[in-house]
């Protein structure tokens, strides 16, 4: 791309802040739009917008003012996105992959159409036609549309769950009985170059569902990594999708990968690379759409990631306990992002522990965890 660029990230939370981390490396012009006068990214950005991302005329007006746009976040308005890639801005990834991917009935119906293994799964309209799924039980009720980091799920394990279900079209999957929760982030450039960065495992906070821990590499052996990396790579060329693409997975308890949701932008699943790889995620992802050669994505350590998480019962000014303490272990660093306020289970921030090896990062998370509390 010739000239200078004016790179537009629709979303100014923590991943849009730390894209503009990476992209002060490549001496990028930079902009965001967000509805919050106070995200995080307001005051690191050459020009910040307040604004609904949502919104038809918000986002092709500041899109003009761009001549490469991006996401991190998918709750972005297509429509003006496809307008702006028609009359020449570069928009990824592309409108119609976020317009699928906004949808997780889509997104199932695309896995199932391109031969992508994925868990069993039936598309339902409304509360009554759920009442009448008690033979695919036990499963999980997903809404369509607008559900994140656990909202807008629902565990049905028999019929007189029913009464907690969604009255809006969902998609009612199958549970699945793993081994081990996945994921792979996976890169692709205008040019057709695919890089993926090693499988990670990821731990499920049991009430909040957001990720708990994340591990570095995975424990699995080769050919299931190899395997893992395989089905990411179909995931983002059957999209054709450039930019970064997170791709969660099960691993069955009889071996078996099934992609479970895919998130086209830098992922809470890839913190670690900051830290722990050659090539950060939010490096790769800047490559990847500025059609620059991707990134090494090697891990040169082990690595634990930890999400910092609001305290229950702490609403209001955020407050870090713990912090000298957590820093005085060797190969931990600390990530905040720069929220004024906290909440309970509210994303503050992120920890990264590198060492030689998984066992002994976790170690050293586990006493991180114990320290750090996010409180008002």
């Amino acid at each position: 791309m010739q000239g200078e660029i004016k790179l537009g990230i629709l979303g100014g939370g923590q991943l849009g802040r730390m894209l503009l981390q990476a992209g002060i490396d490549l001496n990028l012009y930079t902009l965001i739009l967000d509805p919050d006068p106070e995200a995080p990214c307001q005051s690191l950005c050459n020009e910040f917008v307040v604004g609904s991302f949502a919104d038809y005329d918000t986002v092709y007006a500041f899109g003009k003012k761009c001549n490469v746009v991006t996401i991190e976040i998918e709750h972005v308005n297509t429509a003006a996105l496809l307008q702006l890639k028609q009359e020449g801005v570069h928009v990824f990834p592309e409108p119609e992959v976020i317009k699928i991917i906004q949808d997780k009935g889509l997104q199932k119906e695309f896995y199932k159409n391109n031969a992508i293994p994925t868990a069993d799964f039936r598309l339902l309209q409304n509360k009554t036609e759920l009442l009448e799924q008690a033979d695919f039980l036990p499963a999980f009720q997903k809404l369509r549309t607008l559900g994140y980091d656990g909202r807008g799920v629902t565990r049905l394990t028999s019929p007189t769950d029913f009464e907690k279900g969604f009255e809006a079209p969902t998609v009612l999957e199958k549970l699945v009985d793993y081994d081990k929760e996945l994921a792979v982030l996976v890169a692709r450039n205008p040019n057709g170059e695919v890089s993926c960065f090693p499988a990670v495992e990821l731990v499920f906070h049991p009430v909040h569902n957001l990720v708990d821990y994340l591990f570095s590499p995975a424990a699995i052996s080769p050919e299931i990594a190899a395997q893992a990396q395989e089905i990411a790579k179909q995931v983002i060329q059957a999209l054709n999708m450039v930019g970064l693409l997170a791709v969660e997975m099960f691993l069955t308890k009889e071996g078996e990968i099934l992609v479970n949701e895919v998130a086209p932008r830098p992922h809470n699943s890839g913190h670690h690379t900051y830290k722990a790889n050659l090539t950060s995620q939010f490096e790769q992802h800047l490559r990847a759409i500025l059609n620059l050669p991707l990134g090494n994505t090697q891990g040169h350590s082990a690595a634990v990631m930890l999400n910092l998480l609001g305290e229950p019962g702490f609403s209001g000014l955020a407050q870090y306990e713990g912090l000298p303490e957590a820093l005085a272990i060797p190969g931990v660093s600390i990530h905040l992002y720069g929220k004024k306020f906290t909440r309970p289970a509210r994303k503050m921030g992120h920890v990264i522990i590198t060492a030689a090896t998984v066992a002994e990062a976790t170690q050293k998370a586990n006493k991180v965890k114990e320290v750090i509390k996010v409180k008002a």
